[in-house]
């Protein structure tokens, strides 16, 4: 089975005859290229022209960040499951807003769904955000009735502001005021940045295994230098990935100040807090729950492709597309 490698040493990776190595002051490691899903850079790497060949041919995704742990872009192969047809369903549905509209609701109400998961899960342990669960439902009730792409992106801001503002009541000993993005300036808001990066190449990497065009999205506007439907798919992973994983590693002292690099108007994980989350996440992805249609057992990184699927066949007009809610 293939796997994620996460590599935070500044080095030099290579081919060697048919597979890859990295080599740093720590000497000399061989990764067997058969094995790899995903690379991610965090550290300074030397390449060649000979290694992204073969990482290409491999069908390889290489995902980078800076030194400061932000995402910066990610070496994406020469796509190998492309369809004509369905770049053209995918475009044709861009371009029909009423189209367009339903695929952009689909992906609010999943992610709405999915947060009121999250704070039903702390309401039933004795976090009372009664308050907050009764303003997402009633937001939720409406996310159909929006007209535009605008007044759905308004409403989604909305419910994840009223989100963010029980987020002091769940994690213990942090403060939390409001979402604060570039640059981070505090603990939390450098963990959410860290968090959703790694969700949006997560969901880059399964769509590159379909036939889909990472290019062309529906509730986020399609632009220049980024792959927009990873920010659509993303909006429905981030709150049973990344935001479990923050409540996770700060409510169990996993992650604690020293892990942190505060500056005076930003914060940042430091490169042990990094591999600490890194570790999380992986292990997220990996765990599997039954999938109730399926009738087996999937990971949470397939439950992403799966989602590429569903949207496939959507297109191609096969069966709507009701985007992934959690029933467990």
């Amino acid at each position: 089975m293939k796997r994620n490698y996460y590599i935070f040493s500044n080095g030099r990776l290579e081919r060697k005859d048919n597979t890859i190595t990295f080599e740093s002051e720590q000497g000399r490691k061989f990764i067997p290229v058969e094995d790899i899903d995903n690379i991610y850079l965090f550290g300074e790497t030397d390449w060649n022209s000979k290694l992204i060949n073969f990482l290409s041919q491999k069908q390889v995704t290489v995902h980078f960040f800076n030194y400061y742990g932000y995402y910066t872009g990610s070496f994406y192969p020469r796509e190998f499951l492309n369809s004509g047809m369905l770049l053209v369903k995918q475009v044709q549905h861009y371009e029909n807003m009423a189209k367009r509209m339903k695929l952009a609701e689909e992906f609010v109400g999943s992610a709405a769904f999915n947060i009121h998961k999250n704070l039903a899960y702390y309401h039933n342990r004795g976090v009372d955000l009664q308050d907050a669960l009764d303003d997402i439902k009633a937001d939720l009730a409406v996310v159909k009735h929006q007209r535009d792409i605008e007044s759905l992106m308004a409403l989604e801001g909305k419910m994840r502001k009223t989100y963010y503002e029980t987020w002091e009541e769940i994690i213990n000993e942090h403060e939390f005021k409001k979402r604060v993005r570039r640059p981070p300036d505090n603990i939390v808001n450098a963990l959410i940045s860290f968090g959703n990066s790694l969700v949006y190449t997560a969901c880059l990497s399964e769509i590159y295994k379909t036939q889909l065009s990472p290019l062309i999205s529906y509730l986020h506007e399609p632009g220049e230098r980024r792959f927009s439907l990873s920010l659509d798919l993303a909006e429905i992973f981030k709150p049973i990935i990344a935001d479990r994983i923050i409540f996770k590693t700060l409510n169990q002292k996993m992650l604690k100040e020293e892990h942190f690099d505060k500056k005076v108007n930003y914060c940042m994980l430091k490169e042990n807090g990094r591999k600490i989350f890194v570790k999380e996440f992986d292990e997220r992805l990996q765990t599997t729950v039954k999938h109730r249609n399926l009738g087996r057992n999937v990971s949470y990184a397939y439950l992403i492709r799966l989602e590429c699927y569903k949207l496939i066949k959507h297109l191609l007009n096969e069966k709507e597309y009701n985007a992934f809610r959690m029933w467990w």
